[in-house]
């Protein structure tokens, strides 16, 4: 009989979604000591955005996406022990605040998208390899896992699943330490609620002529930045794995930061 192993294998090499079966198997890397660790998502594709009942205009037409090679990405939304790092290195300029809840594994939060460039280009140069913001679809796929639903464990919130306002039995009101709940299916972290976290993406509207590759959408003087995965404050809705949020590249709140991407 085939073993686990033997049988994701199989799936990664044929390039589809292992769903739930990687859920806790990721083998996390890490390019320098200061850098975050990441885990491969396989090439492979999906349908991005939501016709679901509820779903709003923004997350429409769906489209497919394909993925000709997969992408390392963060584990885990970037921290404030990972942010300190790069201030005290002098690779980040600004020390945002932590509102008293700790700085440590807690997600590094009041971080605009010019904040995370500048750590994506610091970390780029520590570690030799190129990182950089996920796209919106890179980031949509990632959090996805292979699931097809509204959340990455089934189309209710549920209890427990995740850090969002009515998400579980009393709401958290502050940001929850990186890892707290369940990885999705290949094994990330925190998609779902926790801080809402900013991709590469100019924000449009529509995903009208979306690109079908996984590219970021861009243009000149971009002035609304996308950003995606809800956060500790927002209710179930707008957690959806579908749900897309925008802001100003300079807005910096307690529940707003990121994740990365290794460019392969």
């Amino acid at each position: 009989m085939p073993t686990t192993l033997t049988l994701l294998s199989a799936l990664l090499l044929l390039g589809a979604a292992p769903g739930n079966a990687a859920e806790g198997q990721a083998q996390a890397v890490k390019d320098c000591a200061e850098c975050p660790e990441l885990v491969m998502v396989p090439a492979g594709k999906f349908k991005m955005g939501s016709e679901a009942k509820g779903a709003l205009a923004n997350e429409k037409p769906v489209h497919e996406v394909t993925f000709a090679k997969g992408f390392a990405i963060g584990k885990y939304e970037v921290t404030f022990a990972e942010w300190d790092a790069c201030v005290a290195d002098k690779g980040c300029t600004h020390k945002p605040g932590d509102q008293g809840w700790g700085r440590g594994k807690q997600p590094v939060t009041n971080i605009g998208y010019t904040d995370a460039q500048e750590y994506v280009s610091w970390l780029s140069k520590k570690s030799g390899k190129t990182y950089r913001l996920p796209t919106e679809a890179e980031w949509e796929y990632a959090a996805r896992g292979g699931a097809t639903t509204e959340y990455p464990w089934g189309d209710e919130i549920g209890k427990g699943n995740a850090n969002c306002a009515k998400c579980n039995d009393k709401d958290v009101d502050k940001n929850a330490p990186v890892g707290s709940y369940k990885p999705n299916g290949f094994g990330l972290y925190d998609v779902v609620g926790n801080v809402a976290e900013w991709v590469g993406d100019c924000y449009e509207f529509l995903y009208t002529d979306a690109p079908k590759d996984g590219t970021a959408r861009s243009k000149p003087n971009c002035s609304m930045y996308t950003v995606r995965g809800g956060s500790w404050h927002i209710e179930p809705r707008d957690t959806r794995l579908a749900a897309r949020q925008w802001f100003y590249p300079y807005n910096r709140f307690a529940y707003l930061g990121f994740r990365v991407v290794r460019a392969e």
